[in-house]
């Protein structure tokens, strides 16, 4: 990923059961539903809340 652009975030399995900060790091994205998507721009902050959750969700460049 590329610093400076955008990327699409959905979010692909629930949050049940899942630990607070990865639950946490899901909410600071902007998703709330399973198969929600949201654009959020790449910057380091975000892919650090991606990585945390990344077996939970799927990212395409925009």
């Amino acid at each position: 990923m590329a610093s400076g652009g955008k990327v699409k975030v959905t979010l692909m399995k629930s949050l049940y059961g899942q630990l607070k900060h990865i639950s946490s790091s899901v909410r600071g994205l902007g998703l709330r539903r399973r198969h929600q998507s949201v654009q959020v721009a790449d910057t380091a902050e975000n892919r650090g809340m991606i990585n945390a959750a990344s077996h939970m969700l799927k990212v395409e460049r925009s």
